[in-house]
């Protein structure tokens, strides 16, 4: 009979990730030099503290130090903790929770997940340290540089129900955008192929393919130079919403990627990109209830 491994936990809101070690054609000297090798993103330094914290750890929980050795078939843990990480001066607000999900309102400049320079602030991280869920999962996508309406399932086991709403366009996500527009059009419907682009983390619109998004945007205000649109994606593509206005001529205000990239400086929190998830109506899977849930930020000339 079999017994199963026991579950690492969270340390301040930080799940671990898991590295299953194969067999390699060259045994390298030290479980280390691998990761070292592996990560070289990461350095040495840094894993030096990892193991010397006891974030690195074998399948039964186990503290590595760091003369370990590389052990084909070996299962590890590590955490990520970032020297000097960068921290993001705005708050997330919960609007919503039941047993199954909760709706929270993102700030800008605020990642959902951990990912490059980011770990602990991050809304997941946040949210797993104050509620200690490790389970807790973003339902959807939501840019960094976006503010507004975030799904996040607490229960894996209903998880997939909630997905599937986004993957089956059965949720109305409504957004708000202002951007540089001096003749406004009244309405627009747009659908255009997007795919890939250069740099890898940027769309670009193929002209000659079959449109594979769509959003039909509706004016709401103008003033100076500036034009505030109400928008209704049917898709739900990386960067939509910002290269459909992009490619209209009328880019989002302080977009820092579209029509050109232009990366500010690490810790520059001044000029948000003026983009908000405002609205999300669904039909709950489970109980039949339609929800409704409106951010209470606004975009502002």
């Amino acid at each position: 009979m079999s017994l199963s491994k026991p579950i690492p936990p969270m340390i301040d809101g930080v799940s671990p990730s898991r590295l299953y070690l194969e067999k390699l054609s060259h045994q390298p000297d030290s479980l280390f030099v691998f990761l070292c090798e592996k990560f070289p993103h990461i350095t040495p330094d840094e894993w030096r503290g990892r193991f010397g914290f006891g974030q690195v750890l074998d399948e039964d929980l186990t503290r590595l130090d760091v003369n370990a050795r590389y052990v084909a078939g070996r299962t590890i843990y590590y955490y990520r903790f970032l020297a000097d990480e960068i921290v993001v001066p705005f708050e997330h607000h919960v609007l919503f929770e039941n047993d199954e999900f909760m709706v929270v309102d993102k700030p800008h400049f605020l990642a959902i997940t951990p990912t490059g320079e980011y770990v602990q602030q991050t809304l997941l991280t946040r949210l797993k340290a104050g509620t200690n869920n490790p389970d807790l999962s973003p339902i959807h996508r939501l840019d960094r540089e976006t503010a507004g309406l975030i799904m996040i399932s607490k229960n894996p086991a209903t998880r997939h129900l909630y997905q599937a709403l986004f993957a089956h366009h059965a949720i109305c996500k409504v957004y708000h955008a202002i951007c540089i527009a001096k003749n406004p059009p009244a309405s627009l419907d747009v659908s255009l192929h997007l795919e890939r682009g250069e740099p890898f983390y940027t769309m670009q619109v193929c002209p000659h393919k079959p449109a594979n998004t769509h959003t039909s945007m509706y004016l709401m205000d103008k003033h100076e130079g500036l034009a505030k649109y109400e928008l209704y994606p049917t898709t739900g593509k990386l960067h939509q919403l910002r290269v459909h206005l992009a490619h209209l001529g009328m880019p989002i205000r302080h977009d820092p990627y579209y029509p050109c990239v232009c990366h500010k400086p690490k810790g520059d929190f001044t000029q948000p990109l003026q983009l908000l998830a405002k609205r999300l109506s669904f039909i709950d899977p489970l109980t039949a209830h339609r929800w409704e849930f409106e951010s209470e930020r606004e975009l502002m000339f």
